[in-house]
């Protein structure tokens, strides 16, 4: 039996896991009933390799490579690389991947189920990530703002509405025109239920989400951050801190995140793998338009 450790105020951890070696079906299917009962999965200390990685990144859902390719691994495009590293000069990463509250591949027709980051190297300082839990934040609306949002689609693409500057280190990772002209822009439901447990939550309110269907834009930003503040408060987060060789596993249906921004002087490399929802919900997301936007 697996020994969890509880995080503040939810997920869990353990060091009982040991990822080099093969995990039977039954210590994957504990791991996966604490995953989707608690959010967030840490599996402390692990020494493991690329392959290793993905195969254990597989069993979650399917793989889907990001699109900066540049930064894939070179032994497996499934994993990116998050770095503030150079060589000769050269970033060997992406270095402020996702510093606001976002879901990862919210703005894709077919969504994450979940993410694992895989810590390299970590820095003297700062690093960590936050989550906020879209579930309890969902459930703390009123009945009044729940009716409101029930029929409402977001608009959906790649970016963040809260800082469009390409200059900016909260803005989204900058794109080249070849991977923009790849980003659709789609629609997923401000309140959606979770594909596994069936749980409503609200749904990338922070992040990709620019408009909402068939409301007027200023209309439609102002609720968005107006449930993007409830959504983000201190009560609803849990700042993750990592150590060397951890491994972290979250629910992109049920939370938001966001990197926190270190010293790019003070070394920072991580892996990471995303992984796709294998149905969609009962809403499937609409594909609206085949092209980035803004």
């Amino acid at each position: 039996m697996i020994g969890f450790k509880p995080l503040s105020p939810f997920g869990v951890e353990t060091r009982d896991v040991d990822l080099s070696r093969n995990l039977s079906a039954a210590d994957f299917a504990e791991l996966e009933r604490a995953f989707y009962a608690n959010h967030v999965l840490a599996l402390r200390a692990q020494d493991i390799t690329p392959a290793q990685f993905v195969a254990f990144a597989r069993r979650i859902g399917p793989p889907q490579p990001h699109v900066i390719d540049q930064f894939h691994h070179p032994e497996d495009p499934n994993i990116l690389i998050l770095s503030n590293v150079t060589e000769n000069g050269r970033p060997t990463g992406l270095q402020d991947a996702g510093s606001y509250f976002h879901t990862d591949y919210s703005y894709l027709a077919v969504p994450a189920r979940a993410t694992t980051l895989y810590s390299r190297v970590v820095p003297k300082a700062g690093g960590d990530t936050l989550f906020a839990n879209q579930q309890a934040a969902y459930d703390d609306l009123s009945d009044a703002m729940k009716k409101r949002i029930e029929p409402l689609l977001a608009i959906h693409h790649y970016g963040n509405r809260h800082d469009v500057d390409e200059a900016s280190r909260t803005a989204a990772s900058v794109l080249n025109a070849g991977q923009k002209a790849k980003m659709p822009v789609v629609t997923h439901r401000i309140a959606r239920a979770h594909p596994v447990t069936g749980r409503k939550a609200l749904y990338a309110v922070s992040g990709s989400s620019f408009g909402i269907v068939g409301m007027p834009e200023d209309e439609a930003r102002d609720l968005l951050d107006e449930l993007a503040a409830h959504s983000t408060q201190a009560k609803y987060q849990l700042r993750f801190r990592y150590g060397a060789g951890d491994i972290v596993v979250w629910d992109n249906a049920a939370l938001l995140h966001s990197a926190t921004l270190t010293d790019p002087g003070d070394a920072r490399t991580l892996w990471r793998i995303t992984l796709l929802e294998v149905a969609r919900d009962a809403a499937a997301p609409q594909v609206l338009a085949p092209s980035y936007a803004g």
